[in-house]
């Protein structure tokens, strides 16, 4: 007697497990992201940790499915906003009476808090005597994006793991990309978690 085992899909609460390849333009463009075997990407589906176009790709997936999903600015991280792009006085960075150029140089991110609380990152573009020419776009903003991959595991998520995700103790908010934490998802070098991210 044959006993199916049934595939749990994807779906509100599930804890998914995937690899993917992250490239902008096409999906023959750059590689700038990648979540493998060894650091896959795991997170609690419909919780709004990742892209919700993303998310809705994926939902009724099984373990094993294979995936190719294209967004466009729009249903990523929009178009770049001139308005996130602003000159700071200078004297915001000191620490302790002292500028710490090594820190802030030109290309570098920086990790910054908005008045409100707000954990941001901020591209260096400009410093000078008087103040530092801040970029707070998300790094992707005004690129399409193309993922592909496979899923790799999808179970139920226990009430700890809900929990959790639902009320991060560390980083503060939404999607992601490479080296960052800005609006709520961690980069693969955070926690595993991408773009699809995120974000």
């Amino acid at each position: 007697m044959e006993i199916a085992i049934e595939k749990l899909e994807i779906a509100t609460n599930k804890m998914v497990t995937l690899t993917y390849d992250l490239r902008v333009d096409d999906i023959n463009g750059e590689l700038i992201e990648q979540a493998t075997n060894e650091n896959p990407l795991q997170f609690l589906y419909g919780t709004g940790m990742m892209l919700p176009k993303f998310e809705s790709e994926l939902s009724g997936m099984t373990k094993g499915n294979p995936f190719q999903i294209s967004l466009s600015k729009t249903d990523a991280y929009g178009d770049v906003n001139n308005e996130a792009i602003v000159e700071l006085p200078k004297h915001v960075f000191l620490v302790d009476g002292k500028f710490d150029d090594e820190l802030i140089k030109v290309g570098n991110a920086v990790p910054m808090m908005s008045s409100n609380g707000q954990r941001l990152n901020g591209l260096v573009l400009e410093i000078t005597d008087e103040t530092i020419k801040m970029d707070f776009n998300h790094p992707l903003a005004g690129e399409d994006l193309f993922f592909s991959g496979s899923i790799l595991e999808v179970r139920d998520a226990s009430e700890e793991e809900i929990n959790q995700m639902l009320n991060p103790a560390g980083c503060g908010g939404g999607s992601c990309s490479t080296d960052n934490c800005d609006d709520g998802s961690c980069g693969p070098d955070e926690n595993s978690a991408g773009c699809g991210c995120g974000c």
